[in-house]
């Protein structure tokens, strides 16, 4: 080694190599530093980045912040910018803990970012408007959908539960008209169950988003025949015994639903129940009785009647001067009761004693009927309308005779 070293040309070509060494590793470096060095310094930006709001949504709103994104310069080594471009931790935030409802003028801070990144955020202010959020109970609304199977009708939809609770700005629940949601019922056979989500709306149509509590509830659709509520008319046969008389007959229900087809129920006015059999009664008498299917109605609720008829001793009554009117002539024939005489009747008539108490002489009609009779004398039967429970003591026919004749014209 001694020896090497003492050779003047062994030592210079030591020389060369490590400089060229050196030349070598100082070239490197240069080319790393202004090539793509980790250690270079950058400058990026970063535009519409959004603004994370930090406040307490339980209670407030935001209506309005402006703007709603902002520009971010980022300015450090390149290996640290490098780290913030292609990572989702950083934010621009908003914090709006420390404040309350009303307009505020607000500063944004960076956060999630290296230390070693200087951040400049554009702009650094926003404007924004705080609301409270308020409470308040609306009913719920179901619409339906489609038209059930032919000769069934949708029924009230029953909804559980029926009301509900919006939240938001005073500003937005202002604007709401209704919470409502949407069942399908289309050709439908049966009872439609479902859970349905609700939406808010203005009165415009349009859907405000807003906070529901619940925002699902349960709905059921029943599926009926087409049906009414009309009056249940009873018919009473027969009459009570001998010097016994109706005071009043109680029926309940006196109102039932009938289902059938559509136009099956929309002829009905009312509905002919069963009978009331009264033959020889001399005493008061309750019924539980069936109430018949009758012109293709297809169910009835209820399905039974009960009835109370009242029996009564009863008294009688003599109603004089019962003026008879005349129906049915010819305008071209003169018509008039010649028997009796003073084209009035005189009769007498049986029922309760509370009824016939009160009855009066214009409670009672006596009706004559000349239609299409031709001109003469004709012996008629005259038709009593007596009120209600009340009928004459003697069953005979009441009878009077008219005489029809041409009407006499004068000549000038």
């Amino acid at each position: 080694m001694d020896k090497w070293l003492r050779n003047t040309n062994m030592v210079r070509i030591v020389a060369l190599l490590i400089g060229i060494f050196l030349w070598v590793v100082v070239h490197m470096e240069e080319r790393n530093l202004t090539g793509n060095s980790p250690l270079r310094e950058r400058v990026e930006t970063i535009n519409n980045v959004a603004i994370t709001t930090k406040y307490d949504e339980s209670h407030y709103f935001i209506s309005s912040m402006s703007p709603s994104n902002v520009q971010v310069i980022l300015n450090g080594k390149e290996a640290a910018v490098k780290k913030v471009t292609t990572s989702n931790t950083y934010q621009i935030q908003l914090d709006l803990t420390q404040v309350g409802k009303g307009d505020h003028q607000l500063t944004l801070t960076p956060v999630g970012f290296p230390s070693d990144v200087e951040v400049q955020v554009i702009p650094r202010m926003v404007h924004v408007v705080i609301e409270e959020l308020q409470m308040k109970e609306v009913p719920v609304v179901i619409n339906l959908k489609g038209t059930p199977a032919a000769g069934l009708k949708a029924g009230q939809p029953i909804v559980k539960p029926n009301k509900v609770y919006i939240t938001a700005a005073t500003s937005k629940l202002e604007q709401i008209e209704n919470v409502r949601g949407e069942v399908s019922v289309d050709k439908s056979q049966s009872a439609v169950t479902k859970q349905v989500r609700l939406q808010a709306f203005d009165k415009d149509g349009k859907e405000v988003q807003v906070n529901i509590n619940p925002s699902v509830v349960d709905v059921e659709i029943p599926i009926t025949s087409p049906f009414q509520t009309i009056p249940l008319q009873l018919k009473l046969v027969g009459e009570p015994a001998k010097g016994f008389a109706i005071a009043s007959v109680t029926q309940n229900p006196d109102k039932i639903t009938v289902y059938g087809t559509q136009d099956v129920v929309d002829r009905l006015e009312f509905y002919q129940g069963p009978q009331v059999n009264v033959q020889d009664l001399n005493e008061t008498k309750e019924y539980a009785l069936d109430i018949p299917l009758r012109n293709k109605v297809t169910q009835l609720d209820p399905a039974k009647v009960n009835v109370k008829v009242e029996i009564v001793p009863s008294v009688t009554k003599a109603i004089e001067n019962i003026p008879i009117t005349i129906i049915g002539q010819n305008e071209s024939y003169n018509t008039k009761v010649i028997s009796p005489d003073t084209a009035k009747l005189n009769i007498t008539v049986e029922g309760a004693p509370a009824l016939i108490d009160q009855i009066k002489l214009e409670d009672i009609q006596a009706i004559l009927d000349v239609s299409n009779l031709p001109p003469g004398k004709h012996e008629l039967n005259v038709t009593l309308n007596l009120p209600t429970y009340v009928k004459r003591s003697a069953p005979q026919e009441v009878k009077a005779t008219v005489e029809i004749s041409e009407k006499v014209i004068a000549r000038p």
